[in-house]
């Protein structure tokens, strides 16, 4: 055990945000917290870590357990270069291993036998059981590791001052995975994370050795990370074994099974009661319907089923179809300042087609979109009657100065009042919304009103930028079915890999400053490239073989391979010589060990060990080179 909570209650200014919490975060669990926005999920996390105490029953939090947290908008606010802050994180086993060494020379030095030397020895043997346990010696690999999976292998040396909020929120997640608390909390940790990096993270998580605590409206990254669900729903929390796909099912069962115990009980008391109103002024059936009066009382009508908000109901409708061609790229180059991004597109957009832009973090995507949304180019022409309407993942189009209500009026000055905040509360904004200021929105508000103003512009050809960021689960799902069934084209920057996968019928790629043009989907897609990679194996494996026979074909081959062969030859014996030499020294200092007049002189003992381990990597270097060279 981790966590628990026991009843926990917690309200704000009287507001009751969690009713009678219980559950309980188990020692390498990988658990998702979800629910709607706003239901208190950031709520129970700080009441975890201690930011915010309950008002009533207890969180209990296992002694010595550490606790890693990654809030939604927490970057790593730090001085000095990115390789120095991880290295940080783990000075902790680096310094463990400059202890030990230090350690080893005191013991050398402490007499044999003595108090001194027992107490070193005691410390000795504890820091050694702390280096293996932590993985002490590997330590810079890992730092490696992780910053190479996370997005940053080439940036070691850059400034974090000088980074992005994004990317400050990355590295802060790969400085908590390498802290390796017994508890990692993380809050929608994908928001700022590419497609690559995201199928890393889930390979990384799933090795984890701690518990993992996650908030998430990734869909695929819940079900491929979680085995539990915890569900926050009308201030009280529900558990669900199995990952996203099952939780859906299983709410789907309790929800019915509750609707079902409900309306028994009801026609059950209906029934009851009806019996006592015709019955009980009956001297004859009185005494029978004082017992129903009985049963009435212990038989108590349980609480309604509670029925979610429906989530926003999202319409994109246009009044023209476009050309048969809305879009068509020829020869685009494009930049962002001085970078190019990718050099000689092409490829043509039929009416109708639905495309997903994919790519790294900085490839290009978002500039894509807003070069065909300021209506393109000589090399990137709109066709006929195409009417585009773009959504922008930082809703930069909204003025935060104006209310939610007049933000859409203004833009339709000719509709009524009751039209526009009809509109607003299909998108998920109702009416106590709709004076607040559009720059005191939360995220998922303020992506709800920029779709809201979206399908109001009837475009036929969709341009959507990250339009699943901030939504939750409910609301993503909705906009999902809405662009289902919308009739125009639609182009779409999305890391959500259910929305991508939902949606798109053909992928466009930006790659190694290229843009490459897939046909058969995101699933399509995603097999090409596993294929690609496999031929792509296939012929670097056949071209080595090939190198190799022509090597061995005496009249392919210079003097001057002859020549290095020769001399690879010659290190190969040499190899093989100290090989054995090796193999020799080392059973002899075995067998010195083994002699217990050995054993009793502990320099000796350090002395010797130390020699095998310097054996040993001279034979795994020896190893390695062997095996190159033959």
């Amino acid at each position: 055990m981790l966590v628990t909570f026991n009843n926990v209650n917690f309200a704000y200014a009287g507001n009751t945000i969690l009713k009678d919490i219980c559950f309980t975060v188990n020692e390498g669990e990988r658990v998702a917290l979800i629910g709607e926005n706003g239901a208190g999920k950031t709520t129970l996390l700080k009441l975890i870590t201690g930011a915010l105490l309950p008002e009533s029953g207890e969180v209990i939090k296992k002694n010595g357990a550490t606790i890693g947290f990654l809030a939604q908008n927490g970057g790593l606010e730090a001085e000095g270069t990115v390789y120095g802050q991880m290295l940080q994180a783990v000075k902790p086993q680096l310094d463990a291993v400059a202890r030990l060494s230090q350690l080893s020379e005191k013991l050398s030095a402490a007499q044999y036998g003595g108090d001194e030397y027992r107490r070193l020895s005691a410390k000795y043997e504890a820091l050694e059981k702390y280096i293996a346990a932590h993985d002490c010696y590997n330590a810079e690999v890992r730092v490696k590791t992780v910053l190479g999976g996370m997005g940053f292998g080439g940036l070691f040396e850059q400034k974090i001052s000088t980074m992005s909020g994004g990317e400050k929120t990355r590295l802060k997640l790969a400085r908590l995975l390498l802290e390796q608390p017994d508890l990692l909390i993380l809050d929608e940790p994908t928001n700022h994370l590419d497609i690559k990096t995201l199928f890393w993270l889930e390979e990384y998580l799933s090795g984890y050795g701690g518990a993992v605590l996650v908030v998430s409206h990734d869909r695929y990254f819940l079900d491929r990370v979680v085995s539990r669900v915890l569900e926050i729903e009308n201030k009280k929390l529900y558990a669900y074994r199995g990952n996203y796909s099952k939780y859906k099912v299983l709410k789907a069962e309790r929800i019915a099974l509750e609707e079902k115990e409900y309306e028994r009980i009801k026609e059950e008391r209906a029934k009851l009661q009806d019996y006592v109103d015709r019955n009980i002024v009956r001297a004859t059936t009185a005494k029978s319907a004082q017992s129903r009066v009985k049963q009435l009382e212990k038989l108590e009508l349980p609480e309604k089923p509670y029925t979610p908000p429906a989530p926003p109901r999202f319409k994109f409708t246009f009044p023209v179809a476009s050309g048969e061609f809305p879009l068509e790229i020829k020869n685009l180059d494009l930049s962002a300042g001085e970078k190019q991004l990718f050099t000689g597109a092409n490829f043509t957009l039929k009416r109708g087609r639905r495309l997903a832009v994919v790519g790294e973090n900085g490839a290009g995507k978002s500039t894509m979109l807003k070069l065909i949304a300021s209506g393109g180019n000589a090399h990137c022409t709109i066709g006929r009657y195409v009417r585009p309407a773009f959504y922008d993942q930082e809703n930069a189009n909204l003025n935060p100065q104006n209310t939610v209500l007049s933000e859409l009026w203004e833009r339709h000055a000719g509709a009524s009042q009751t039209d526009v905040r009809a509109a607003l509360a299909r998108s998920g904004l109702p009416a106590e919304d709709m004076q607040k200021l559009v720059g005191e929105l939360s995220g998922g508000e303020r992506a709800k009103l920029a779709l809201c103003v979206l399908q109001s512009e009837e475009g036929n050809l969709l341009l959507l930028d990250e339009p699943t960021n901030h939504l939750d689960l409910p609301a993503r799902e909705s906009l999902e079915q809405a662009l289902k069934v919308f009739e125009g084209t639609l182009i779409f920057v999305s890391h959500d890999r259910y929305f991508l996968s939902a949606l798109a019928d053909c992928v466009a790629e930006i790659e190694g400053g290229r843009l490459n043009f897939f046909e058969d989907g995101y699933e399509g897609y995603l097999a090409q490239k596993r294929r690609l990679a496999e031929e792509r194996e296939i012929r670097e494996a056949e071209a080595a073989k090939e190198l190799y026979e022509a090597g061995r074909r005496e009249g392919y081959r210079s003097k001057k391979e002859r020549a290095a062969e020769a001399a690879a030859k010659a290190r190969i014996k040499q190899i093989e010589a100290d090989i054995s030499a090796n193999e020799r020294e080392e059973a002899e200092i075995q067998a010195q060990l083994a002699d217990p007049a050995v054993t009793a002189d502990y320099k000796k003992v350090e002395e010797l060990c130390r020699r095998l381990e310097q054996i040993k990597n001279i034979q795994e270097n020896l190893y390695s080179e062997y095996e190159k060279l033959i």
